[in-house]
This record gives C-alpha cells, sequence and structure tokens, in this order.
C-alpha cells in the first residue's frame, strides 16, 4: 500500500504503518513504541490520512507535550499528501482555546486538533463536542498515573473514540506498572479496569504497611499482553536510518518572559532605526534576545536573574528519557555560562552526574573532562560551551546532543556537531535544537539549517531578526 505522505518511508515506518493499520482494524487501538527520531509522528500521519481517505474517520485528535504541538503542525505541513484543516488548540487563555476547537469543528473534511495535556481536562466538555474519531497521544509516558486528571480525562476520552493510538518511545519510565494507565486508554479489556487488581497481579507488596512494591511477578505475561497491539522497535534495530537525524522541540516563554522578550525586541528595533546600524550593534542586541529566550536576563545593577524555565523543563524531559530510561549518555551544548550553571544545577538535582567545559576550563583540564564522560560508566552528562567545545574533542560515548541555545556562527554550529558524529561512533546521531517560539531562535535555527554564517549577512537582514514568528 502506498503511504499517503510526500515522502518514501523508511523500512521500519512501513512496517509500523502496516502493523497499526492491522491492529486499529481488529482491535481499534495500536501502540507504536518506537525511540526518539524513529518517525513516530510522520507514521501516525500517514494512518491519519490513510483512514481519512477510506471514509473512517474526518475529525482527529492529537494530545502531546507543548513543545512538540509546533512540531506536528509542522510536519502535517510537510508531509501529508492529502486534505486536512489543523489547528492547534492553543492561546492565553482558555476561552481562547475553545474558540480555535470550536470554529474546526465547522470546517469541511478531515479536521486535525492538536493539544497539549494539561489542557485536555480543562477542555473535556469541548472536546466531547469535537467528537473525534481517531486520538493519538504522542508521548503517552505523560498519562503513565492512572489518577492524574489528564490521565482520566483521556480513558473517558478513549471510550468514545473509534480509533486510539499511543506513541512513546519509553513506555515504561519507572517501573511496569507504568503500562496500565497507557493501555487502559488503548482498550481496558487487556488490562482491566482496576489499577489495585493489575498491581496485585503483576508487583508483591510490602514494606511499610504493605505499601510498597519489593518486586515484580508475570511478567513474561505482562509484557505479551502488551505486545499484543504494539510495535516495538529501537534506534539499535532501525537499520535503515540516516547517519544523522535532527529534530526541534518547541518551548513557550511564561507570560511574564514573553513580555520582557518583546520588550527588549521593540526597545532594540527602535534604538537600532535611531543609530548607526552596524554589524557590532546589531550582534549586541541579539545576543541579549538569545540570552532572554534561553531564561535569563541582567538586572539594572547587571546581574542575571532567571526569568523563564521553558528550555530547562524541556530539557529534564529529555534527560529522563535518554539518561534515566534508556540508561543513555548525553551532551548538551549551550552557549552562555548562566545557562550553563543552570544546566550544572539541574543535573545535581537529578543526581546525574556530568563533566563540563566552558571558556574558563583551562586547556590541560578539558582533557580530563572528556575522558571522565568517555570511559566513565558513572559520567552520563556532558554539558559544553558551544563556543569552547566545538574542536578537538570527542564525544563518542552518546549519540544524542541537545543544542540549549546557538551562537550565530554556523562553523561552530557543524563542529559541535561532529563532536558526537565521528570515527568510533557506531549508533546513528540525535540533535535536538531547543527553539522558544516567536523569538530570535526560529530565526537562528532556519538560517543555520541553510547553513548560513548569520554574522556575515546580518547588516543587510537586520529587520528580520527583529519580529515575531517566522
Amino acid at each position: 500500500m502506498e503511504l499517503p505522505i510526500k515522502v518514501k518511508p523508511y523500512n521500519h515506518q512501513k512496517i509500523a504503518f502496516d502493523f497499526a493499520l492491522e491492529k486499529l482494524e481488529q482491535n481499534g487501538c495500536a501502540a507504536l513504541l518506537m525511540d526518539m527520531g524513529l518517525g513516530k509522528s510522520l507514521t501516525s500521519i500517514a494512518i491519519i490520512g490513510q483512514l481519512y481517505k477510506e471514509q473512517k474517520i474526518d475529525k482527529a485528535l492529537v494530545v502531546c507535550p507543548t513543545s512538540i504541538i509546533s512540531v506536528w503542525q509542522k510536519e502535517f505541513d510537510k508531509f501529508a499528501d492529502f486534505e486536512y484543516h489543523i489547528e492547534a488548540i492553543i492561546g492565553s487563555t482558555m476561552t481562547k482555546r475553545k474558540e480555535k476547537l470550536k470554529a474546526l469543528c465547522h470546517k469541511q473534511g478531515l479536521k486535525v486538533a492538536i493539544i497539549n495535556y494539561e489542557a485536555t481536562w480543562r477542555m473535556e466538555r469541548e472536546l466531547n463536542i469535537y467528537k473525534p474519531n481517531i486520538i493519538v497521544c504522542d508521548e503517552s509516558q505523560k498519562i503513565k498515573n492512572p489518577s492524574a486528571s489528564q490521565s482520566k480525562t483521556l480513558h473517558r476520552l478513549g471510550a468514545k473514540a473509534t480509533y486510539k493510538i499511543i506513541l512513546t518511545g519509553t513506555p515504561v519510565q519507572n517501573s511496569p506498572m507504568d503500562v496500565f494507565s497507557q493501555w487502559k486508554f488503548l482498550d481496558p479489556n487487556i488490562f482491566g479496569l482496576s489499577f489495585y487488581a493489575f498491581r496485585n497481579r503483576y508487583a508483591v507488596m510490602g514494606g511499610y504497611y504493605n505499601h510498597q512494591i519489593i518486586k515484580y511477578r508475570n511478567m513474561d505475561e505482562l509484557t505479551s499482553k502488551a505486545h499484543s497491539i504494539a510495535y516495538r522497535i529501537t534506534k539499535g534495530e532501525a537499520l535503515d536510518l540516516p547517519e544523522q537525524i535532527f529534530l526541534n522541540r518547541y518551548c513557550e516563554l511564561e507570560s511574564s518572559a514573553r513580555k520582557v522578550y518583546d520588550t527588549v525586541m521593540k526597545e532594540s528595533y527602535a534604538e537600532l532605526m535611531d543609530g548607526e546600524i552596524t554589524a557590532t550593534n546589531i550582534l549586541t542586541k541579539l545576543i541579549r534576545l538569545s540570552q532572554i529566550s534561553g531564561g535569563h536576563v541582567k538586572d539594572d545593577e547587571g546581574r542575571m536573574q532567571v526569568i523563564s524555565k521553558a528550555k530547562l523543563n524541556e530539557l529534564k524531559d529529555i534527560m529522563e528519557d535518554v539518561i534515566i530510561d534508556n540508561k543513555k549518555k548525553l551532551v548538551v551544548f549551550a552557549r552562555f555560562i548562566p545557562e550553563i550553571e543552570s544546566i550544572k544545577q539541574l543535573a545535581d538535582e537529578m543526581r546525574i552526574r556530568y563533566s563540563y567545559i566552558t571558556g574558563e576550563i583551562k586547556t590541560d583540564d578539558r582533557g580530563i573532562m572528556c575522558d571522565n564522560f568517555q570511559n566513565d560508566e558513572d559520567v552520563k552528562l556532558f554539558i559544553a560551551q558551544i563556543q569552547t567545545a566545538g574542536l578537538g574533542i570527542t564525544l563518542t560515548a552518546a549519540d544524542t546532543a541537545v543544542f540549549y541555545s546557538l551562537d550565530f556562527n554556523y562553523a561552530n554550529y557543524s563542529q559541535a556537531i561532529a563532536r558526537t558524529h565521528r570515527i568510533g561512533q557506531k549508533n546513528t546521531c540525535t540533535y535536538i535544537n531547543l527553539i522558544s517560539t516567536e523569538t530570535v531562535d526560529e530565526k537562528i535555527i532556519k538560517a543555520l539549517e541553510s547553513k548560513e554564517d548569520i554574522a556575515k549577512n546580518i547588516v543587510d537582514n537586520w529587520r528580520e531578526y527583529f519580529k515575531k514568528g517566522e
């Protein structure tokens, strides 16, 4: 069967597509347990398109973390080879979100609503009126807690939908008990409706007042039942992958940080219009905007203050996925020292051992930091200032790197990528760019993806960097 997408799928995506359609036809549900970078969203778009072409659905609901809402929109625009109307159910107030969903209901043809997990229980009434035929839960570990409001809401919504899909690379984050709530959304017949009955079947209780799980049992049965509707593939098993995968994660600045950013952007634009337009002046103002997009701003006394944790919270999710759940190593590149200090503090709070390099680290000590990361199994994280760590070091112990922030130099970006993608690397490398929406981040990554050196052409195009959005 030809997939209704504009690109040729990889073999593992075609297998996942065929598997999911078969399970949806048989059971009305499917779990695609695919590692980060394997194209879960692309495969799901193809599935949604196929069901629409077969006239089985006309309303889809995608539930995902806030940072991925923009990714879903862009992937639909880039890959969907069928007609659709898509709406991100976001906004500064719940009223605006409800208005967007209501307007979508009146569109013709396939309608696709994208919403974050936290908003589902606040909009359950409106989502019931929307009546999605298919619900896709991306990063479904977000509903692993059966008593959480968003989990309960999706259980109820799922009971009314014809088709349901969960997407995750880590269905089990903390314990096998994480399976229950996700599979209850898909099909409550598999593990039943009672979490306590499920826990009694697959866990042995003990400890203080018999409230602690002391061991697990019947794991073969649990795995067999879970995989009866699940397709599982890891990055190591997907032999058709390219050598490098690039992903963007979008972070929404808090309202207070957004006001600071917009104010500074307008002031900077006005100052440039009234003053001398030179590369140095422009870059100085862009650096300040980049600092704010990363969560930091200088106060009146010149001290750096934290005004946003949007990127830090997203990085925490990635660290939990890569380091804690998948037991792998991770590299994080950042531009500014305050960002690096925040990342170090986060690692300390998560009890993750790390090495780091900044311009303040002596050259002789940098080799020791790299050796520790490369050779010590307990050192799971490497934090690097992008301007300092771009050359002369090897970080092949990791195959995933996060760009917390970027400078304006394409050479620095490409050299940082080469720290993990070099001789000695045996795996496909994944690179994740953290982008604060409607900030200079979007301009920078667009330029870098085009292999442009911003500093060289900034005078001619400087106005573009002081506008919102792309």
